[in-house]
C-alpha cells in the first residue's frame, strides 16, 4: 500500500509466496516436524495485489524454505522503492513462529505468534518516531490457490483496532496472465476513449491521456507533438461526424509495461471549408506510468484508396 508504513511492507511479504521447496539441501532432523512445515505455503514467487486499492499491484516477493527447511528467507520488492530480507523460523522451544524484518530504510520488525484453525497470526510493536508503541497483527491464510493477508493495528494496546491493508498474494505466472489480460482491457478502453475525446474537440480529455513528451508521425511525415492537437481542439477548426475505430479492427499487445494499439481508423468531418471522409490504420503506443497508461507515440499510415 502506498501509504503503508516501510516495515508493512515486510508483513506482507513475508506472505506472499506459492511452495518452493529447497532441492540443494536436504530437511534437517531438528525441522521435521509438522510444526516446522506450518509456513511453507508462504515459500515461492508472487506478486502482491492491493485488495483495498482496486487490486493494484503493489509488490513483488520470493520467499526461499533454506538451512534444512529451518527458515524462511524472504526477498521483498516494493514498486514503491522499498527492498527488504526477512527471516523466519519456528522457535520449537516456545512453541511460537518468530520473525525479523530489516529494510533499505533502516527499518527493524520482529513479530511472534502461532498458526491455529488454518491461519497464521503474528504480532509485534513497532515505535514510532514520536516514542509511541504501535501494535501491529497480521494474519495469512490460503485463499483459493493464493494467499490472503490483513493487517489491524492498535495504539491503545489492544483495546481497539484499525485495518491496515488487505493484500492478495497470486502465484507470479497466474499474475502476469491475468495482469496482461487486464492491461489490455484498460489500454483498449483508453484508446476508444481518446479517438472519442478527439471527435468532440475535448482537449481536456485528450490532456489526461497523452503523455507530455507524446509525438504523433503521420504517413506524409509530418510530426506532432501534444501542445499541437491541444491547441487544434480548442481551436474547433475541425469538426468531427465520424472519428471511430472499425468495430473488430483493434488489437492491443502489452509487453510488462508498454502497450500497442493498432485498428482501422474511420475519420470524416470538415474542415477549412474542406469536407474530408477516408480510413487509415494506425498504431499507438502506450506506456505505465505512476499515474496509469499514458498515450506517448502514435504513427499513421496514408489515408487509404476509397472503397478499401
Amino acid at each position: 500500500m502506498s501509504t503503508r508504513p516501510a516495515w508493512l511492507a515486510f508483513v506482507l511479504s513475508s506472505s506472499l509466496c506459492p511452495v518452493v521447496t529447497s532441492a540443494q539441501a536436504p530437511v534437517s532432523s531438528r525441522c521435521a516436524t509438522a510444526e516446522h512445515r506450518q509456513f511453507d505455503f508462504w515459500a515461492g514467487d508472487w506478486d502482491a495485489y492491493g485488495l483495498d486499492e482496486n487490486n493494484k499491484l503493489v509488490a513483488r516477493a520470493r520467499v526461499d524454505i533454506i538451512l534444512g527447511g529451518c527458515a524462511l528467507l524472504e526477498t521483498y520488492e516494493s514498486l514503491d522503492g522499498l527492498t527488504g530480507q526477512s527471516f523466519s523460523i519456528y522457535d520449537a522451544s516456545r512453541g511460537v513462529w518468530h520473525q525479523s524484518w530489516v529494510t533499505n530504510r533502516g527499518k527493524l520488525l520482529t513479530l511472534e505468534g502461532r498458526f491455529q484453525d488454518g491461519r497464521m497470526t503474528l504480532t509485534g510493536t513497532e515505535r514510532t518516531s514520536d516514542g509511541r508503541s504501535v501494535l501491529i497483527r497480521g494474519v495469512w491464510k490460503l485463499s483459493e490457490g493464493a494467499v490472503r493477508e490483513t493487517a489491524v493495528s492498535s495504539d491503545d494496546g489492544g483495546k481497539s483496532w484499525k485495518p491496515l491493508f488487505d493484500i492478495l498474494f497470486r502465484a507470479r505466472a497466474e499474475s502476469l496472465k491475468a495482469s496482461t489480460s487486464e492491461d489490455e482491457k484498460a489500454v483498449a478502453a483508453l484508446d476508444t476513449q481518446y479517438q472519442a475525446a478527439v471527435a468532440k474537440n475535448d482537449a481536456a480529455g485528450m490532456d489526461r491521456i497523452l503523455a507530455d513528451d507524446f509525438i504523433l508521425v503521420t504517413g506524409k511525415g509530418k510530426v506532432f507533438t501534444k501542445p499541437d492537437l491541444l491547441n487544434e481542439a480548442r481551436s474547433k477548426k475541425t469538426v468531427y461526424e465520424r472519428q471511430e475505430e472499425e468495430t473488430g479492427s483493434q488489437k492491443v499487445r502489452v509487453w510488462g509495461d508498454t502497450a500497442v494499439v493498432t485498428a482501422l481508423l474511420w475519420v470524416k468531418g470538415a474542415g477549412e471549408g474542406r469536407a474530408f471522409d477516408y480510413k487509415l490504420w494506425f498504431s499507438d503506443t502506450y506506456v505505465r506510468t505512476k499515474s496509469g497508461w499514458r498515450y506517448v507515440f502514435g504513427q499513421a499510415s496514408i489515408p487509404l484508396p476509397a472503397g478499401s
